[in-house]
């Protein structure tokens, strides 16, 4: 199988000049968290909630509202391409890699589409228990906890998502994508004298979303897969029979499966 039978072909880009305002409600409107950014018909980088929400929260963008911050200061310039050629088993072993997790795909220079991780999930067929691919403990914050505290948890774990768990339930998550938003709502609306002491103490259970989407333990991977497909997220936390945490599963961790079954299968 290759690039071109999976990939998403009608591409929400945006251009180099546009400010974080607009992409951000692009992003919204269109549900997702990264876009390729075009400058001459060209790809010249690609956009994340991640960067937004470090260069919003950032002291040297201080005073810097989302309407004058633009898609050239927050994109990462640095990422690989792929063609349409390119077979999937090359793009599975890439994943949880640094950089950027879409990849433009290119054809005589001409962005043709992308892949991400979500347009790979409905590969997984695997009947095994959730448990063998889980990760555990799980790294959570409180929903009492400051935002700041959650984003350098995210940085320093290098993880986009957290759960938000009160005496041993989850209640929420928080990612990249709510912390975005909350810096740039929160630059737009409060005086420039406060908005250091503002985005210190946000707490977040005023940022998370909630309720999370959960499963019990004795799913299968396929069946976290189809979940995960279904409601459109990137980590699945796994809670027991008394409703409290006991993993999480993300995208990357499905897809590492389905790289190592694909291997066995040669």
């Amino acid at each position: 199988m290759k690039v071109k039978d999976i990939m998403t072909k009608g591409v929400i880009y945006v251009n180099k000049r546009d400010d974080v305002d607009y992409i951000l409600q692009l992003m919204e409107k269109y549900k997702i968290t990264k876009a390729p950014v075009i400058e001459d018909g060209k790809l010249v980088g690609i956009v994340t909630d991640n960067k937004i929400a470090d260069k919003l929260g950032s002291i040297r963008s201080r005073g810097v509202t989302p309407a004058r911050m633009h898609a050239m200061t927050v994109m990462e310039k640095k990422f690989y391409v792929v063609s349409p050629d390119t077979p999937i088993e090359e793009i599975l072993e890439t994943v949880g890699e640094p950089g950027p997790t879409m990849l433009p795909v290119v054809s005589n220079e001409h962005l043709v589409g992308v892949i991400t991780k979500a347009d790979l999930l409905p590969l997984i067929d695997d009947e095994g228990s959730i448990k063998e691919i889980m990760s555990f403990p799980v790294i959570s914050v409180s929903p009492d906890d400051r935002v700041v505290h959650a984003r350098r948890l995210m940085i320093d774990k290098n993880i986009a998502r957290i759960p938000v768990v009160k005496n041993g339930k989850i209640i929420g998550v928080i990612s990249d994508w709510e912390i975005a938003n909350a810096f740039a709502k929160l630059k737009k609306s409060i005086a420039l004298g406060k908005q250091s002491s503002h985005i210190k103490n946000l707490l977040v259970k005023d940022v998370m979303k909630s309720p999370a989407i959960t499963a019990i333990d004795t799913i299968t991977i396929k069946e976290a897969a189809e979940i995960m497909i279904k409601n459109e997220v990137g980590c699945l936390p796994i809670v027991g029979g008394d409703k409290k945490i006991r993993g999480i599963v993300t995208r990357t961790d499905l897809l590492k499966r389905l790289l190592k079954k694909l291997k066995k299968r040669q």
